[in-house]
């Protein structure tokens, strides 16, 4: 199908205008939770700790696609057990739900995990960040599994 010239150009109008809508925040939220994800990993513990900031109140909580649901201490995701990170893999985030209210923020998303052998597991997230002295920093988030 070949599409004429107002077509073409709704198409880029569209395009270009759902790239633009992302505020400079989110864009900086997005790629704090990309390297977050990539960081946990390949196994850069430094610069995964650097995503996070430990608060009181901070949890990590995660509930698996048998029933069970973790509670995994903050404290343990800035500085994980031997053989936690560093497995390998990728991830891909996909449709975010950012809210902001000052200097909090919520981010709801998809994840689909692929592990090295290719295998898949796909989740819902739902992060808690904070931004201290100008940087976005996670203090918490909520892990659904729902599939592999």
């Amino acid at each position: 199908m070949i599409l004429k010239p107002k077509g073409s150009l709704l198409v880029l109008l569209l395009v270009g205008s759902t790239l633009m809508s992302q505020t400079s925040e989110e864009v900086e939220i997005i790629e704090l939770l990309k390297t977050e994800a990539t960081t946990w990993r390949t196994g850069d513990l430094k610069t995964h700790a650097e995503c996070w900031l430990e608060r009181p109140y901070g949890k990590v909580m995660v509930s698996t696609n048998d029933g069970r649901v973790l509670d995994v201490p903050v404290s343990q995701i800035i500085n994980p057990p031997e053989g936690w990170a560093g497995n390998g893999g990728s991830a891909e985030l996909t449709n975010f739900n950012i809210q902001i209210h000052g200097e909090y923020a919520w981010v709801s998303h998809e994840e689909v995990s692929i592990a090295p052998d290719s295998t898949e597991t796909k989740s819902y997230e739902f992060r808690f960040l904070e931004k201290v002295e100008g940087r976005w920093k996670l203090v918490g988030q909520s892990i659904h599994v729902y599939g592999n």
